[in-house]
This record gives C-alpha cells, sequence and structure tokens, in this order.
C-alpha cells in the first residue's frame, strides 16, 4: 500500500506480470547534472570506487538490467563510448528533477529507475526489489536513515505532466514535486531485510565520504 493526500493506494500485482514487465518495460536513468560543489567542482560521477570510475560501473549493470541506458547530463562529452543515450535538461538549473523530467521525455518505456550518479554501491538485488512494488502508483521511493531517497526510485512515465507542471511553477525540490504524485513508499524495515540495501543507497557527495568507501580521482583535474 501507498499513501496519496491520505489515501491509500494499493500497489499490489502478480509476480508474473513483473517479470515481463523488468525486463523490457523499465529504463535505467542516471541522473548526472550537479555542480559537486562539495567536491571542489570534480565531476563525482567518474571517481573511482575499487579501480573502477562510478559511473563506469552503473552504466554496466543497468544494461545488465535494462533495455534503455540514459544519463541526464549538460556535459554529454563525458560519456561518449559508453554506450548510452544522453539527454540535456530543458529546464536548466533546476536540480534533478530537471533530469529526470529530460529522461522521462526521452524513455521508450512505461518506467524508469532513477539514480544519482555518486552511488558506487548500486545492487542489482535492491533495485529487482524496488521494481518489483511496481503497481498503482506513480513512484516506488525508498526510506532510509529517517530520510527519503528520490534517487534510488522507480517512476512511471505517467509522472511526465507532473514534472512538468513543478518545474514551470518554480517548485523544482523533489520533496515537493513527491507531494504532488502519489508514492509507494517502502519502510526502512522492509528494505533493509534486503541484501546489499545499506551499501546501495550510499553516495559520494564529499572528499570524506568518497574516502570512506576508498574511492578516489583518478583522471586528470579539468
Amino acid at each position: 500500500m501507498s499513501t496519496h493526500a491520505g489515501r491509500a493506494v494499493d500497489t499490489a500485482e502478480p509476480a508474473g506480470t513483473f517479470a515481463c514487465r523488468m525486463t523490457a518495460s523499465v529504463a535505467g536513468v542516471i541522473v548526472a547534472g550537479g555542480r559537486a560543489s562539495r567536491m571542489g567542482g570534480r565531476d563525482k560521477a567518474f571517481a573511482a570506487v575499487g579501480g573502477e570510475p562510478i559511473a563506469v560501473r552503473t552504466i554496466r549493470l543497468f544494461h545488465d538490467l535494462f533495455p534503455q541506458v540514459l544519463v541526464a547530463t549538460n556535459r554529454p562529452e563525458r560519456f561518449r563510448g559508453l554506450g548510452v543515450e544522453t539527454v540535456a535538461d530543458r529546464f536548466p538549473g533546476c536540480g534533478p528533477l530537471a533530469g529526470i523530467h529530460a529522461a522521462l521525455l526521452a524513455a521508450r518505456h512505461p518506467y524508469a529507475f532513477v539514480a544519482a550518479c555518486d552511488m558506487p554501491g548500486l545492487d542489482p538485488h535492491v533495485i529487482r526489489f524496488l521494481l518489483a512494488r511496481i503497481g498503482g502508483a506513480d513512484a516506488v521511493v525508498p526510506r532510509w536513515q529517517g530520510d527519503v531517497e528520490p534517487l534510488h526510485a522507480v517512476y512511471a512515465a505517467r509522472c511526465l505532466p507532473a514534472t512538468e507542471a513543478s518545474l514551470r511553477a518554480g517548485r523544482p525540490t523533489l520533496r515537493d514535486f513527491l507531494g504532488t504524485i502519489r508514492v509507494d513508499y517502502v519502510s526502512e524495515a522492509e528494505l533493509g531485510r534486503v541484501r546489499g540495501a545499506a551499501a546501495s543507497l550510499v553516495n559520494v557527495n564529499t572528499p570524506e565520504e568518497l574516502a570512506a568507501v576508498g574511492g578516489r580521482f583518478e583522471e586528470p583535474w579539468g
């Protein structure tokens, strides 16, 4: 069940129906449009963890899971040769919601799994668990460590009008946007029972957080 404006939403769906949907009806989306000010302007998508840039690992994982892989970025040259489609924000400067909007415009499938570009531990078991919640809600969003994780979440393509309405109204924060759609919030207790959940939800916004997962910048500055 999920809630929207105080109403319960039934998100149940037969598991067999979902199995086909996961392989054929979900696009993988990486949102890579941030300024990385807390990283001193370095492109955190290409910080290396375990000797591999985060973005390269995520793209490889998404190719294993999804029939279409999109990167929402205003620096498409960074992703040339990686076998992905890149899309630019139609609403520049409006943050991750603008990236989700651009990706949903380009997606050829009715659902998208959206992740931030700075998540080095994305786990296929956790992603599949969230995809299995697809049903009547417009989005499937985890709760974790007392907060919500809208950049490790599933969105229906039917969210597109709501994303555009929020952006045009000057309300681009993901938290405000989630208040306008039907969301199946996955509790931390539920998600915590899934192998790999803690690692999957880690992101690296600062040099300290990058160092904590054994990461570093290996490419030259600039």
